[in-house]
């Protein structure tokens, strides 16, 4: 039976969400509505009396704000409805909550087969049909995940109220086939194409070879098992081999050389043959640092990298500190709100089932967007910028904000090169004891006999084929069943019970059912004990119908897998019930060397795990560089202030707060140094400060470095670059610079040369190239790389020519510091007047890459074509001296930690006049500074004015210092490279000059005006 409950805005009351749309429509699509009013809809499937009916839709509505009714509420007038409600099988967060709420009010369970579907109702007037289309597909829905149906008034009142619900419908008992790969290389190629496994040839080639040789194995005949996979063993092997879980680049061995144009005249073009860049650049270096402190038993601070889900770090004797940051481009670029939610919820889980168990402490997010005032062609297949933008903060702040964790770090950038695919990066950091029940927190201990307990969501169709999704380029032909939902509220419930469970040791282990789902955790989990055995007729599901191999790969959210000593799982089980979390013993561990998967007693997989986990063919790429040629524009006199006035409204500099305060900072109340600050905390910091916990002072700092527009000119120095910006971000809060680390990820396009990527080998190469630039500062820097992650194939083919729209390489470097004091940490905000104004580090010509030339080419009208980098890259990237940067960040550490510092402000992305406005406009005060004196400008005009103020230079700093300490602040730099550069003033207004020629003079109250409106559409 299935009851239909509606309910909206009380008619004498503003419907602020209908208000909402109509804005929205005004503003994105042009068109002016008359009015909307909204109606949330409810169909509950479940046997009620009349009387239980009438007590949910009371529950289910407030009387103060609400209307109600069983069927439909008077309509009033209006011209179309349109309504949005969820595919068959998409996950329903609000549906399940509102299940929840129900049976808390009617004091009973609905059964098994209840459920409650939800859907959203807009009446909308003024409007014709074909503008509510629009307003439906382009602003409200998405055609991946959801049904629409947009109705006139006479058509909608004609049609009785819909009783329909999504339903998944079961079908005949679940099947397992068996995959005949005998054929030709073009038909191993067909058979992994259509299966969306993204395997190669050779990897197929290798899968048919290793089934034959065990074809006769009397254990797998004895099964019923033969000399071919079935589809669950194919399935399997395709997540665990896929790029986005196997790193096969990294992993490959890479032949590197170098075009005769890459020569000097010191130097010969290179050759090398590298095996491996995650061992010969990633691994490396830390592992070089970790042998520098000492390793584990000789004072070194890492803990455990590498080999978990997330990294870990050493804090205080109470807890380690885990980090970990991910990304999910290919899934917001489908659904931008379902793609982000699972991004972050997601990567929650990662920290929580690192060692046995983290509580969570703060997230961190940030963005690539193609530019959401983008007013071009969309190609087919792809959704607006300003869609996508909208809908992944929606899903990051819904995921963030009802799990109960802050966040701490967030930032976008915007190129036109993210329409194709959006790069999505969401982190959380973890508080993990030092110790659980005597043994180290960080430490897994599962066991042969171990039960393999599923607690947490159901398994259903979303998020099928996520890994091997994730690894291929998105085209039209991308699955609708990779995109999911998340659901914060049942993954806090999870999480609240099992840290419950940790503290009682009732599990030796834990993971999270991330890409791969069952396939991923139990495969991996099983590595430690040798084997595992599980009945997948046993895993709970959202519904009937799951073929085996569906049920072990999904990716549907909220699940993590426990390894549970026999004599504990009666009592985790009890505590879960009693903590209305659901928890499912699947089978258990065992030390035999394979994954044995059943379904009720029959064997449905039979996986040697040195097969599974080591048998991947080994890649040999080459990758090929030759240093790119780009224009610069011509040399001009410019208005110093005018400029700043508009790099300011720029949206890679422009203010983000519209959207960064819907976000919650201060729940757990941690936050020292908020994510924006000065007297009107309006201001991004340059990094945040957090407490790990109540009681203590120690904290931890949060900071990144991003900038793919250098990778334009030369992926080395861009990783350069980040590493740099990261760090010294961390040494302007006050971290200490001997306990930073660094968590990369890098988001690339695809690498691998073939017939659709005839430049895969130039791609190979700017990777390397990156990694070198990584690993050298990281290097020099003494910053350990503790976790990361990497990301291949971001890019979309578009149009029937098959066109690619390709990424620029990106490289997110996340730094994690530590501060002994939080009283001592330091923001940018002028503090006042009479501060001496201190300009650190070298200053030099090169604009290559910056955020000034691509102002110049938009200025100039010079564009590109769409997936081509700006017209104005420039010809050389800044210039950094790591080890001669390493002493000046040392010494500033150390006047920090003296108190001889008012303000730091750390010169990026749009220059040293960018930096002076930020701190200027935090702190409400003016300056008046001469850049005559400053080093790198000190020996002449070889520097123009513009460079002068807009490079983008690395390793500077702008240094605030009373008057009383500038004596001992000077002694501390020595000959360090410094100077000083002006004064802060009471007046608001900044001016710039060099060698008395007045560059800029802008009144702060403009500058900030500028910064807030860059982004002003919301």
């Amino acid at each position: 039976m299935i009851q239909r409950i509606e309910i909206g805005v009380r008619r004498d009351l503003r419907d602020p969400r209908g208000e909402h749309v109509a804005a929205r429509a005004s503003q994105f699509l042009h068109l002016e509505v008359g009015a909307i009013r909204t109606r949330d809809v409810y169909h509950l499937e479940a046997e009620l009396d009349p009387g239980e009916v009438e007590r949910v839709v009371r529950e289910l509505a407030d009387p103060v704000l609400h209307q109600a009714a069983i069927g439909r509420l008077d309509d009033g007038d209006f011209d179309c409805a349109i309504t949005v409600g969820l595919k068959p099988g998409v996950a329903d967060p609000v549906g399940r909550s509102a299940r929840v709420a129900i049976e808390d009010t009617l004091g009973r369970t609905l059964g098994e087969d209840a459920t409650v579907y939800t859907s959203t109702l807009y009446l909308l007037d003024g409007v014709e049909p074909a503008d509510a289309e629009r307003i439906a597909f382009e602003l409200l829905a998405n055609p991946v995940i959801h049904t629409i149906r947009v109705q006139n008034r006479d058509d909608w009142r004609a049609t009785p109220p819909d009783l329909t619900v999504p339903r998944v419908e079961a079908g005949a008992r679940p099947t397992v086939a068996t995959v005949d790969l005998s054929g030709d290389d073009k038909e191993l190629e067909r058979i992994s194409r259509e299966g969306l496994l993204a395997l190669t040839v050779e990897e197929m080639t290798a899968i048919r070879d290793h089934f034959r040789a065990v074809g006769e194995d009397p254990q797998r005949r004895e099964l019923g098992l033969g000399a071919s996979p079935t589809d669950v063993e194919l399935e399997c092997l395709a997540q665990t081999w896929s790029e986005h879980c196997k790193h096969k680049i990294f992993n490959a061995t890479i032949r590197y050389r170098e075009s005769p144009a890459a020569a000097t005249a010191d130097t010969e073009p290179e050759t090398e043959t590298i095996r491996s860049l995650f061992s010969t650049y990633i691994r490396r270096v830390t592992e070089e640092i970790d042998h520098d402190l000492g390793g584990r038993d000789g004072g070194s601070w890492l803990v455990s990298v590498f080999h978990d889900n997330a990294g870990v770090v050493a804090f205080d004797d109470e807890i380690h500190l885990v980090y970990k940051v991910e990304t999910h481009n290919s899934p917001s670029a489908l659904d931008p709100y379902g793609g982000a939610i699972t991004g972050i919820v997601g990567v929650n889980r990662d920290p929580f089932g690192t060692g046995r168990g983290a509580d969570l402490l703060v997230n961190v997010w940030g963005y690539c967007f193609a530019s959401p005032f983008h007013d071009g062609e969309i190609p087919k297949g792809l959704l607006h910028p300003r869609r996508i933008r909208d809908g992944v903060h929606s899903g990051v702040i819904d995921g963030g904000n009802q799990s109960g964790i802050p966040y701490g770090r967030g930032w976008e950038l915007f190129d036109d090169r993210y329409l194709g695919k959006p790069l999505v990066f969401c982190g959380t950091v973890g508080a993990l004891p030092t110790t659980i029940n005597d043994r180290p927190g960080e430490a897994k201990y599962p066991e042969p006999g171990d039960a393999i307990v599923m607690v947490g969501g159901r398994i259903g169709a979303d998020g099928i084929h996520g890994a091997t999704f994730s690894s291929a380029a998105l085209d039209e032909a991308s699955p609708s069943q990779a995109v999911q939902i998340g659901d914060p509220l049942t993954q806090k419930m999870t999480f609240d019970f099992l840290l419950e469970a940790r503290d009682r040791g009732l599990y030796s282990a834990i993971t999270d059912n991330g890409a791969g789902g069952l396939s991923s955790s139990v495969g991996e989990m099983a590595e430690g004990p040798g084997g595992a055995r599980l009945d997948l007729a046993r895993a709970p599901l959202k519904y009937a119908g799951l073929a085996p191999w569906e049920i072990f790969l999904s990716e549907a959210q909220e699940r993590m897998t426990l390894a549970v000593p026999p004599d504990k799982v009666e009592e985790l089980l009890e505590l879960a019930s009693r903590r209305e979390v659901e928890a499912t013993v699947l089978g258990a561990f065992t030390d035999d060397g394979y994954l044995h998967v059943t379904y009720d007693e029959e064997t449905v997989a039979l996986l040697a795990l040195d097969f599974l986990h080591d048998g991947t063919p080994e890649m040999v790429l080459d990758a090929v560089w030759s240093p790119p040629s780009f224009a610069s524009p011509p040399p001009r006199e410019i208005d110093g202030t005018q400029v700043l006035l508009d790099l300011l409204a720029r949206p890679n500099l422009a203010s983000g707060e519209a959207k960064a305060r819907h976000y919650d900072h201060e729940v757990k109340g941690l936050s020292v140094i908020k994510p924006f600050v000065g007297v009107e905390a309006d201001v991004p910091a340059e990094a945040t400060v957090f407490l790990a916990r109540h009681g203590s002072l120690r904290g931890l700092v949060l900071s990144e470095g991003v900038n793919p527009y250098l990778s334009d000119l030369d992926p080395a120095a861009m990783a350069a670059s980040v590493v740099d910006e990261a760090v010294r971000r961390q040494i302007a809060a006050g971290a200490r610079p001997d306990r930073i680390a660094a968590l990369d990820n890098f988001c690339w396009p695809d690498p691998v040369r073939s017939a659709g990527t005839p430049d895969g080998e130039y791609k190979l190469a700017q990777l390397v190239r990156a990694c070198r630039g990584l690993y050298e500062t990281c290097r020099a820097y003494g910053v350990p790389l503790i976790s990361g992650k990497d990301s291949m194939k971001n890019e979309a083919i578009v149009g029937e020519s098959g066109a690619k729209i390709c990424v620029p390489p990106t490289l997110l470097v996340s730094a994690l510091g530590q501060i002994d004091d939080v009283r001592t940490a330091i923001t940018l905000d002028w503090k006042r007047p009479g501060d001496r104004l201190y300009v650190l580090g070298v200053t030099d010509g090169r604009t290559g890459g910056s955020e000034y030339l691509r102002y110049l080419a938009e200025r100039d009208g010079v564009t590109a074509a769409l997936g081509d980098a700006a017209p104005y890259v420039g010809e050389r990237a800044p210039a950094l001296e790591p080890e001669r940067c390493a002493e000046l960040y040392g010494a500033l550490h150390r006047a920090i930690a003296a108190g001889l510092v008012r303000s730091v402000g750390v010169p990026a992305r749009g220059g040293l006049a960018l930096c002076l406005a930020r701190s200027a406009m935090a702190g409400g005060l003016g300056a008046e500074l001469d850049l005559e004196g400053i080093p790198g400008l000190n020996g002449g005009p070889s520097v123009a004015d513009d460079a002068a103020l807009f490079s983008e230079s690395n390793g500077r700093f702008v240094v605030g210092v009373a008057p009383e300490n500038a004596a001992a602040f000077e002694d501390a730099l020595g000959d360090l490279p410094w100077a000083h550069a002006g004064t802060v003033v009471a007046v608001p207004r900044l001016t710039i000059k060099r060698g008395g020629r007045e560059l800029v003079a802008a009144e702060i109250a403009d500058l900030k005006t500028r910064f807030r409106r860059g982004l002003s559409y919301g």
